[in-house]
């Protein structure tokens, strides 16, 4: 999909999320910018990329990202589910630490992957129609 293409579906997308007309062209004044200085095509790239590796026939270039998410999720449940329970009944429960950067990359993966889906399904209806 070439960059204007991102454009042009972008704009008809941002009409759909905002339906208060000035908060869409706000939207799309921030979209013009990104296309402008060149984001458009780094995004498109990046998520070229995603898509090339998820597609991998090779189970550790297409799983790499998911195993991470996965070490991240069972992070939080044991400091947040398990460690609180635990912690009633055992003086040595482990309590995992989370660095600032690991909650940067969390939120990162889990926003990229809940973006990549909803413009992947958005496209293939788009493209439907």
């Amino acid at each position: 999909m070439n960059p204007l293409a991102i454009f042009d579906f972008g704009s008809n997308l941002l009409d759909k999320f905002f339906p208060d007309k000035d908060e869409a062209a706000k939207a799309k004044i921030k979209l013009i910018e990104l296309q402008q200085n060149g984001e458009l095509v780094k995004l498109q790239t990046q998520a070229g990329i995603i898509t090339a590796e998820s597609k991998s026939e090779h189970f550790i270039v297409s799983a790499w990202r998911p195993m991470t998410m996965l070490v991240f999720v069972f992070i939080i449940a044991n400091n947040y589910i398990l460690y609180p329970y635990l912690s009633l009944f055992f003086d040595a429960a482990p309590k995992l630490d989370i660095p600032p950067a690991m909650w940067d990359l969390l939120k990162i993966g889990i926003g990229g992957y809940t973006v990549g889906r909803t413009i992947e399904k958005s496209v293939k209806t788009y493209k439907e129609k």
